[in-house]
């Protein structure tokens, strides 16, 4: 049954692709593709799966052992080898058990278990980090297309203003440095799209690796909140991942520390005899700690070193989560300030400049070169706007996809 539902999501993952790439591509559907194909977060839940395997086996009590034997065959003699010529003779049959307490095992079994939530939490952290770096790729293609589209404006300006100054040089009004002038920005232009393009092309190949599609399209990215310092904190993958060491570490040094309690092992065995009563022999072996001070208190001491290697491990991973909230936090909160600033402060302005010079070009109060100036500004200040909004994004980005998804579970 397993079988036929890993093959039914499979099947669903793969059909996917094709169904995305039939509409432009949206931030969810990227990431969630990033979630469905990360071969990372496999292999992290094949081993949590056969970690859950090995914990159900560590609650269980050791195998019986079965022997088989002769005692007290003559080996000297006219009675050499035959069992069925002295008294003491006998062919015997037996089987032992090593008991191990009730509570030994649960010892076992929970750190059997505390280590099936570590390999549980590396998936969780995978699955983190191919949506947080299909987002990331996301961004970079998106505001690369954008701004490609600015640049292709600027082109366009271009071409128009550099037919106007052909325009103006035949008919005696223009001069030939105009139309130099011109040309040279019109390559300055196309060269500026041929960046961009790179930039995208590239950004698109990233965003592939994680979403296996080249998209025709991307729609506007919509960000989720972003998470608060106390949660973020909670659900970074270092702290759970240092969280999940700490509870391994522990419940491997309390299962140690009960080995101080030696295991017996319970024997018993069927004797027969040629001619003579059969008998049974019964008994128990128990191991004596001879040196508890020098064997089990030093490995039960070295289990103890890495719970507080654990704990140590934590608090730092802690610090470390919350300076970088923090950071993120701040930069969010300065860029969207500049954001601002810089739209009121210096677009506005730049499309008042533009406006006002196609106005005075049209009444030829203006020279085309003025004309060009202000249109080139314009598109170089949103050009810059938009560079600022895609670094505003991709902070959001980090604080919204770095943790793991639904917390420390």
């Amino acid at each position: 049954m397993i079988s036929h539902f890993l093959k039914a999501a499979a099947t669903a993952a793969a059909l996917l692709p094709a169904l995305a790439a039939a509409a432009p591509l949206s931030l969810e559907q990227a990431i969630d593709l990033a979630a469905q194909r990360s071969q990372a977060a496999r292999a992290a839940r094949a081993g949590a799966l056969g970690a859950e395997q090995a914990a159900r086996a560590a609650g269980q009590l050791p195998d019986p052992t079965f022997s088989v034997g002769v005692d007290n065959l003559p080996v000297t003699g006219p009675d050499r080898l035959r069992t069925t010529a002295d008294s003491m003779t006998m062919k015997r049959w037996g089987i032992s058990q090593e008991w191990v307490s009730a509570d030994k095992r649960a010892l076992r079994q929970a750190s059997a278990q505390a280590q099936v939530g570590r390999d549980v939490v590396a998936e969780q952290v995978a699955l983190a980090d191919a949506r947080l770096q299909a987002s990331l790729a996301f961004l970079d293609a998106y505001y690369a297309g954008e701004s490609i589209k600015l640049t292709t404006l600027t082109e366009h300006h271009v071409h128009e203003e550099a037919e106007a100054a052909k325009a103006r040089l035949s008919s005696s009004t223009g001069t030939s440095p105009e139309v130099l002038q011109m040309t040279a920005a019109l390559g300055v232009a196309q060269d500026e799209s041929a960046d961009v393009q790179q930039l995208q092309a590239s950004a698109l190949v990233a965003l592939q690796r994680w979403v296996g599609i080249r998209p025709d399209g991307l729609t506007a990215p919509a960000l989720p909140t972003t998470p608060a310092e106390q949660a973020y904190v909670a659900a970074h993958p270092a702290v759970v991942q240092a969280q999940r060491e700490m509870e391994v570490a522990r419940a491997e040094a309390a299962a140690v520390a009960a080995n101080r309690r030696p295991n017996w092992t319970w024997q018993a065995s069927y004797g027969q005899r040629t001619g003579f009563s059969d008998m049974v022999s019964i008994g128990v072996s128990i191991p004596l700690p001879v040196s508890p001070g020098e064997r089990q208190d030093r490995e039960s001491a070295a289990k103890l070193s890495l719970v507080d290697k654990a704990e140590a491990s934590l608090e730092e991973a802690t610090r470390m989560a919350t300076a970088e909230y923090r950071a993120l936090s701040g930069d969010a909160q300065r860029l969207a300030q500049r954001v601002e600033r810089y739209r009121s402060a210096v677009v506005v302005p730049t499309q008042q400049r533009t406006q006002a010079a196609l106005a005075g070009y049209r009444s030829n109060q203006v020279s085309l070169m003025t004309l060009f100036e202000a249109r080139h500004a314009e598109v170089d200040t949103l050009r810059k706007l938009l560079n600022l909004q895609r670094d505003l994004a991709k902070v959001h980005a980090q604080l919204a996809f770095k943790p793991i998804a639904g917390g420390a579970r």
